[in-house]
């Protein structure tokens, strides 16, 4: 999966494009009426209605997030302008390419960059986006693979090489990581563990507790000890942490982080706030580490990829995630913000 397509697959791909047109496809579009009510539909779109941009993709998976989850319930305003196929990550083959550095049967994927919000995203069986926004599969994982893992799995090494470049190694001391039953907590634990990390996963789910220690958490800790507003100053137990809910658990984690850690945070789902005091940076050494994963840098991106392609096996992938249909994705988007999902969600849009 990681070459180009050969020869006689790709013609198939392109006596069906050479319709123009004609060509229509599958998509989840979100629109908005006269009185800003948002309306989510599975329906069909001709190609000629794609933005403008250098290279087609037909794609084979995206994903279902969080931030799409918000988009498609009208929960927050991540969606820009209207009306917008959400989706902000997918996994395809290049069909038509005006960027020198992709061409036709190319595997690709993509992350962030506005998709879904600014731009057509993901949830789609077509998209068309800029040359720069797209990186090539990495040789060891499949569109499907690299869709389970997704957004989640690439902003959770994100936030591992984080700390790693500031020095949390191994042998340091035990490492956090809070909403650990979700996407990025997930593939977060499974990462760690397979590093040599002891990892400490926080979670409001007890159900999951052996999932997550299938994953590799070798202690469980109950969410409802840093979701509430907490003391300055708390007994320094880790020595980094990986944050995926902001607001008071952002605020405990870091005063619970033991002189020199520090904190990779990625994640609002308990909301924005940051309600902390100066104390554990000031009498403690620590770093909190802002993790953005919309606009990463390239090189950043493919580093995070080509990690996570050596570091996970395929059978700890399928652990992670289940695959839904793309006609599936406006139901599920409401049980994943009602926290009713373990771990991450694939979409086969041409299911």
């Amino acid at each position: 999966m990681g070459n180009r397509l050969t020869t006689m697959h790709y013609s198939t791909m392109a006596s069906q494009d050479a319709r123009g047109d004609s060509v229509r496809f599958q998509a989840i579009l979100i629109e908005r009426d006269g009185a800003g009510n948002i309306q989510p539909n599975y329906t069909k779109l001709r190609e000629a209605q794609l933005p403008p941009a250098a290279v087609q993709v037909q794609i084979q998976y995206s994903s279902l997030n969080y931030k799409d989850a918000l988009a498609i319930t009208g929960k927050a305003p991540v969606v820009r302008r209207y009306p917008m196929v959400p989706g902000i990550d997918f996994a395809g083959i290049v069909v038509r390419s005006d960027a020198p550095d992709w061409q036709p049967g190319d595997p690709v994927l993509l992350n962030g960059w506005g998709a879904g919000e600014t731009h057509w995203g993901g949830l789609a069986q077509r998209a068309q986006v800029p040359g720069d926004w797209l990186l090539p599969m990495p040789p060891k994982l499949n569109a499907r693979q690299a869709m389970l893992l997704g957004t989640a799995g690439y902003t959770a090494m994100l936030c591992i090489l984080a700390l790693e470049d500031q020095g949390i190694a191994p042998d340091a001391g035990e490492i956090l990581v809070t909403g650990a039953s979700g996407g990025v907590g997930s593939i977060a634990v499974a990462l760690l563990s397979r590093l040599g990390y002891a990892v400490i996963a926080a979670t409001g789910r007890p159900q999951h507790a052996d999932y997550l220690r299938g994953l590799g958490a070798k202690h469980l800790l109950d969410r409802a000890s840093l979701a509430a507003p907490g003391k300055p100053l708390e007994k320094a137990r880790w020595i980094g942490a990986i944050d995926t809910l902001g607001s008071h658990t952002l605020a405990n984690v870091c005063a619970g982080t033991r002189y020199g850690g520090a904190v990779a945070a990625c994640g609002l789902a308990q909301g924005m706030d940051f309600p902390a005091t100066v104390a554990p940076f000031i009498l403690r050494g620590i770093r909190l580490l802002g993790i953005d994963s919309v606009r990463a840098p390239q090189a950043l991106r493919k580093r995070a990829w080509e990690r996570l392609a050596d570091l996970l096996t395929p059978r700890c992938i399928e652990t992670i995630g289940n695959t839904i249909a793309l006609q599936a994705v406006i139901p599920a988007a409401a049980r994943l913000l009602a926290g009713q999902v373990r771990g991450r969600l694939a979409v086969d849009v041409n299911a």
